[in-house]
Formats: structure tokens, C-alpha cells, sequence
């Protein structure tokens, strides 16, 4: 899931109320909870790393609401994550990179390879200009421990994870998994 704002160890109060987006249909607690489901809780522990004490983190989804329905959750935030990855988009680019006697779309000719390509006719802030790959970002097949992190859970099975090593962030931009029940490693394949 992604998280609708940031969170960091210390900086983020005990008791905030954070908000996340499911970006995969889940079964939590015997329930299906559908893809983008808004997910709802707190923030429970919120420690920075000091010289002497470990940062400490812990967070807890309480709801899930979707357009037809919702349900009581009881989730912990895990060391697990999903990385982002930039995938190169398609090259558009043509003139000079490219063979000028291939067809363009089927539909003659590319131009003249000695002109380089302009976006926009009569642009004259794109002299010389070609246009560039596109790239987009997507969340990684395989999660990930974070790095330094370990996770303790208490006797009411609240987990929290925590650091020696450096302050715990949390930003919008990754996936988080988040869990209900026991947290023993997966085999590696």
C-alpha cells in the first residue's frame, strides 16, 4: 500500500492519524479487501534515533472503506517493502538517431536526418532539440527488508519496528506491507 503522507520516526506524533491506498486487491483478516481501498490509523509509537536509543516506529491500519463496502482491520506496518524501479519508456526519438530511410508509421519517410526535430512548428526555444524517452515508475514484483531494520512484536501483537542505525522515514512513493498475523521470514527461492 501506498501511504497518503510521510511519516519519520520522532517527527510524526504518536496518535496521528495516517491514510494509505491499497494497490492490490488483499485478503486480510478473511476478508477481500479490493485495489484502491482507502486504509485507515494511527500512528502508535514514534521514537527518533538518538545517540543512545534506537528509533521506533510502529503503525497500525485500523479500516478499510471502498466504494461498496468497508471493514475493521487490525494491521502492523512490516520492514518489508516494495522498491520503485524506473522502466525506460519508448524511444520516440527520430532524425539523426535513426536510419532515414525507414518508414515512420507506414506513412512514408522519416525526415531528413542532417534537421533535427522540432516538438512544436515554429518553436523557437527547441532549436536543435529532439525529444526525449519517456520513463515511468513502477513498484518492484519482489519486496525488500529495509535496511538496519528489525522488528519486535509486544504481547498484544503490537510490532514496531526499530533501528540502531538510523532514523525510520516513510515516504509516499513506496510500497508498504502491512500484517495482521505472524512475521516469520520466506524462504528465498
Amino acid at each position: 500500500m501506498f501511504l497518503r503522507q510521510r511519516v519519520v520516526a520522532g517527527k510524526t506524533a504518536t496518535g496521528t492519524t495516517i491514510q494509505a491506498e491499497l494497490i492490490v486487491a488483499t485478503l486480510a483478516e478473511g476478508k477481500v479487501i479490493p485495489r484502491n481501498a482507502v486504509l485507515s490509523g494511527e500512528v502508535i509509537e514514534s521514537v527518533a534515533r538518538t545517540a543512545t536509543q534506537p528509533a521506533r516506529l510502529a503503525v497500525r491500519i485500523d479500516s478499510a472503506q471502498w466504494k461498496n463496502g468497508s471493514a475493521s482491520l487490525k494491521l502492523y506496518l512490516t520492514p518489508w517493502y516494495y522498491p520503485t524501479t524506473e522502466e525506460a519508456g519508448e524511444d520516440l526519438q527520430y532524425g539523426p538517431t535513426q536510419p532515414g530511410k525507414r518508414t515512420w508509421n507506414g506513412q512514408g519517410q522519416y525526415p531528413d536526418t542532417s534537421r533535427s526535430y522540432k516538438p512544436f512548428p515554429g518553436s523557437d526555444s527547441d532549436k536543435g532539440a529532439s525529444v526525449p524517452d519517456t520513463a515511468s515508475s513502477t513498484v518492484s514484483n519482489h519486496r525488500v527488508m529495509m535496511k538496519d531494520v528489525e522488528a519486535g512484536s509486544s504481547t498484544d501483537g503490537t510490532l514496531t519496528l526499530v533501528s540502531k542505525r538510523s532514523n525510520l522515514k516513510l515516504d509516499k512513493l513506496t510500497a508498504y506491507v502491512f500484517a495482521s498475523g505472524d512475521l516469520s521470514p520466506v524462504p528465498a527461492k
